[in-house]
Parts: C-alpha cells; structure tokens; sequence
C-alpha cells in the first residue's frame, strides 16, 4: 500500500517542538548528536532561525531545519527528516525554505557541513548549486569521519534564481505526484 503525499507546512521551531525533534536527533546523526539544551541555546540566539516541517493535518513535526546569518552568509546548522517521512522531498522543502528565508535576513551566500559518507545529502545540496570547497578532516567526533564544507553560488544572481524557480517548480510537480498516489 502506498500512503498518500500529506500536506505539509513549514514554520518556525518552537520550544514545544523539541519533543518531537529530539525523537529525531538521534535517528539523523547518530550518537553525538544535539541536545535538547543546545536546541534551546540556539533557538535563543538572535542569529539563529530554525523551522519545522509539520503534516498540516495531524501537526506531526516530520523533519526540521536551521541556520545563522553571520554577516552576508546563512550557515545551515542542521537539516534532519524523521527516519519515516525519508525520500518524500520534505528535506528539499526545508532547504528551499532555508534559501528563501536566508536571503530575507541579507544572506549572499550559504554554506554547511556534510559527513563524506552522506551522498543523499551532498545530491540534494548539489541540485541547488552548492560545491564541495573544502574538507574538515577526523570533523565527526563518533567515527572521526571527514565533513565536506560546501557552499552555494550567490543567491541573489539572476542565474542563482533561475535555477532556484526551476528546483521549486519540479519540487512542486513532485509532490504533486506524490499526493495523486494511492492504493
């Protein structure tokens, strides 16, 4: 049986979401993961914003996301989709919302780490424009993995955006055949 596409909606973390995203910490990264102590120091500091993305029916919080704005750049800090709702571009959503919202604040760039093991998450930055610049060796503290620093083009170009209004028009025809599947 193939569950039916939910609608979904992104908004900003809460402190009652926490709950809920601690459920998912631990899924997504693995045993050096976050605290609920550091969601909270991030949620009040003034350069931080972070967003969940919830069923708009039932409110279960699916996946959240975050960065700061330091200066002209929006750091992602963390992007995470419960291990269930995987594959179904709830991720993408969070990031194009990640986008959006970054070049609101003044952001001319965006920049994360990513473990070199994660290929779905490098695939996912890579369809927006973001390159592999550098590496932080032995980065991870559970396995000392490698995390790739990489960076998006300009967000404010006319080339960017283009690109951007591509992505959120194939996104949209994607969820769109998501929601039309049954059983």
């Amino acid at each position: 049986m193939i569950e039916k596409q939910k609608k979904i909606a992104i908004r900003p973390l809460r402190l009652d979401d926490l709950e809920e995203v601690m459920a998912i910490e631990p899924t997504a990264f693995g045993q050096h993961h976050w605290s609920r102590h550091s969601f909270v120091q991030e949620l009040n500091k003034p350069e931080g914003l972070y967003f969940v993305a919830c069923n708009s029916d039932t409110k279960q919080l699916l996946g959240y996301s975050g960065f700061w704005i330091i200066g002209q750049e929006g750091h992602i800090t963390t992007l995470a989709v419960h291990e269930q709702y995987r594959r179904k571009y709830i991720g993408e959503q969070l990031l194009v919302n990640n986008i959006l919202a970054a070049r609101q604040c003044g952001a001319l760039w965006l920049t994360l780490e990513v473990r070199a093991s994660n290929e779905v998450a490098q695939q996912l930055y890579s369809k927006y424009g973001f390159k592999i610049i550098n590496v932080r060796p032995h980065y991870y503290q559970d396995n000392l993995e490698d995390a790739l620093i990489l960076w998006s083009e300009n967000i404010s170009t006319a080339e960017f955006n283009i690109l951007l209004d591509a992505k959120i028009s194939e996104l949209a025809q994607k969820e769109q055949q998501l929601a039309s599947l049954s059983c």
